[in-house]
């Protein structure tokens, strides 16, 4: 997380520590403004936060250039407990959570590691996943095992403890942003679709295990354009049959997007055709091995209902038609709305000669969060709606804006000072 990382910054410059010593160099007046950056993105109190933001953009050292900088190159990180630790929590809005912790006793806080967060089935615990899955992977991954009350990972407090958990993981120890994966068994492989599909930008990858998704979750895999996945179930599971992940491949052959999905006729004595083979292993593990995200693609597909306004990569849905809109159940099905998968959809694609072509349904405005690897903001930028021209000319980047971006999004591969909104004009009856 941006933010933690940056309070020892703060600490080592207030306490006169040398230039050398700091992940980037930062000279004797540029020590003051990387402070007040750090404490902005890090401060709990939105007050102090925006009167840090206000002394920042009065500060004529604070360019685009510096600040995107700062933030990128000015982490370092305090030495953290390693090996195994099962007993740690995490606390979200007063209630504590146990997290079980794997951390190779060969980590070093000067290189990044892939970190993998598995979420345990019904009747489990992290802890007893973490026992499970400490030993199946190689040192240079990091392991979290969140527990969540009857595994119940379909709810909004365990996509909160999810996300929270990854935060807590990057403000403690070097993750790379870019090689973070999901995966979970059974209610656990429910809430890697759910939480997967909703936040898909996170994640280098999701693997979930023995579960499945209701007819009316389907328009969500949507989102999973940029976002490989490796599914697992077996044939003679007589927990999730085996169907529910048959359909999820079909869904994703209609949607043309590449995935990996094995089946197995293993039986365990206990679970049955529900469980994961060790056997499988080799191969998920060498999947880990191969996948990066890629921070800024070209093209991006999000479906939301009315509770998932949250920015998806450099894209964000503001504003719709009446749409579904879940409850703290993800999984909810009463609404009629659901019922009818009524969603919004923004299909955005960023084409030669500045150009951005989108497609919207149930979409009434939208952002786009621009920077210089998208665009180039020197010249005129056109942005084609449903295709007409809804915008043409020249945008402006801005500290302010890369500042709140980066307070909001606490991700160092993902810096944009431009902000555009889109309005699309209501069709005429």
């Amino acid at each position: 997380m941006i933010a933690s990382v940056g309070r020892l910054i703060l600490s080592l410059l207030l306490a006169g520590a040398p230039a050398s010593s700091l992940a980037v160099e930062v000279g004797p007046t540029d020590a003051g403004l990387a402070s007040r950056i750090f404490q902005y993105l890090d401060a709990s109190d939105g007050d102090a936060a925006e009167r840090l933001l206000q002394d920042i953009l009065s500060d004529e050292r604070a360019s685009i250039d510096s600040v995107a900088q700062l933030i990128r190159t000015g982490q370092t990180y305090q030495s953290q407990p390693v090996g195994n630790l099962p007993h740690e929590q995490i606390v979200i809005r007063g209630q504590a959570y146990p997290l079980s912790l794997f951390i190779p006793p060969t980590y070093q806080a000067s290189t990044s590691y892939a970190l993998v967060l598995c979420l345990h089935g019904f009747g489990f615990t992290g802890e007893e996943y973490l026992e499970r899955w400490k030993g199946r992977l190689s040192e240079d991954y990091l392991l979290a095992c969140p527990t969540y009350p009857s595994g119940a990972w379909f709810t909004r407090r365990a996509e909160g403890l999810v996300l929270a958990t990854i935060r807590e993981l990057q403000s403690r120890y070097h993750v790379d942003p870019n090689r973070i994966f999901l995966t979970g068994m059974s209610n656990g492989g429910i809430g890697a679709w759910l939480i997967g599909m909703h936040h898909a930008p996170v994640f280098a990858g999701i693997a979930p295990m023995a579960s499945g998704l209701d007819n009316v979750l389907m328009p969500f895999l949507a989102n999973l354009r940029q976002t490989p996945i490796y599914m697992i179930h077996g044939m003679k599971d007589q927990v999730m049959p085996v169907d529910l992940s048959r359909s999820i491949a079909r869904e994703l052959d209609v949607l043309g997007y590449p995935y990996v999905y094995r089946e197995h006729e293993r039986k365990h004595p206990v679970a049955g055709g529900h469980y994961f083979p060790k056997e499988e292993l080799p191969d998920l593990v060498d999947w880990f091995n191969s996948h990066r995200r890629e921070p800024l693609p070209t093209r991006l597909t999000v479906v939301r209902d009315g509770s998932h306004f949250q920015p998806f990569n450099w894209v964000r849905v503001d504003s719709t038609d009446p749409i579904a809109a879940f409850s703290d159940d993800l999984v909810d099905k009463r609404d009629e709305l659901i019922k009818r998968r009524v969603y919004a959809k923004l299909d955005a694609s960023i084409r030669e000669g500045n150009r951005i072509e989108v497609q919207t349904h149930h979409v009434r405005r939208y952002s786009l969060f621009l920077n210089g690897s998208l665009i180039d903001p020197a010249k005129p930028l056109t942005v084609m709606t449903n295709g007409e021209i809804s915008f043409a000319g020249i945008v402006t980047p801005s500290v302010e804006v890369l500042l709140r971006q980066a307070r909001l999004r606490q991700d160092p591969e993902r810096l944009f000072p431009i902000h555009l909104t889109i309005a699309i004009p209501t069709p005429h009856p």
